[in-house]
């Protein structure tokens, strides 16, 4: 949650920093943080109209392979803009399994964008290079074979300040019926049967609509 974010005023103990699930209503403590396990991940382009010009839905979603970002230009607000007016937004959508003290699994996307894209590479950094040992060597195991604990930390430079992510690695994961859980998730977004919502001025959205 963010200082203007809605949400502090309509939900009784709601703070900036916190995370908040939009659709159970549950609220994390940003310090504390959220263990996750991350399953997939995509980015993509997104088309917006500026602000009361649009429907507020995206004029289009391009896939990673897009040159999209090649035919903007960088204006003055640091917005990727087209020929046409529209600005192209890049978002890092990290698809993963929140995972309660109990032990339940809730499936979501995290998207990453703008100041935040550094942490989704730094986190992408983070699984493709652990190594684990196995019969025929080293290896590189799936995303979700370990767990991550998300927290927030407030950011800043000379335009304002904001809430950011501070990703970590945790422990091993060691339960084989959410490791089946984490890989169908996975295999489901490969196949593309999980598509990411998005919203105007909505950080993060997913396609079970539990977002964060």
């Amino acid at each position: 949650l963010m200082q203007l974010s809605p949400e502090i005023e309509d939900i009784e103990g709601a703070k900036a920093g916190m995370i908040f699930n939009t659709v159970t209503n549950e609220l994390y403590d940003g310090l504390a943080g959220i263990k996750v396990l991350p399953c997939a991940y995509q980015r993509q382009y997104v088309e917006w109209a500026d602000r009361g010009q649009g429907s507020g839905a995206p004029i289009n979603v391009y896939d990673a392979s897009s040159d999209i970002l090649a035919k903007t230009t960088r204006d003055e607000n640091n917005k990727d803009r087209l020929e046409n007016g529209n600005y192209i937004e890049t978002c890092g959508n990290h698809f993963i399994l929140l995972v309660e003290d109990n032990g339940n699994a809730t499936p979501a996307v995290l998207t990453m964008k703008a100041t935040q894209l550094k942490k989704s590479r730094k986190w992408n950094s983070m699984m493709l290079n652990l190594k684990l040992n196995g019969k025929n060597g080293l290896f590189t195991p799936p995303s979700y074979s370990h767990y991550y604990r998300l927290k927030t930390i407030k950011e800043g430079n000379d335009k304002g300040s904001w809430y950011g992510w501070e990703v970590s690695r945790e422990s091993q994961l060691d339960d084989a019926n959410l490791y089946a859980v984490a890989k169908g998730f996975a295999d489901s977004v490969t196949k593309g049967e999980r598509k990411v919502k998005y919203e105007e001025d909505n950080s993060t959205s997913s396609s079970e609509k539990v977002p964060f």
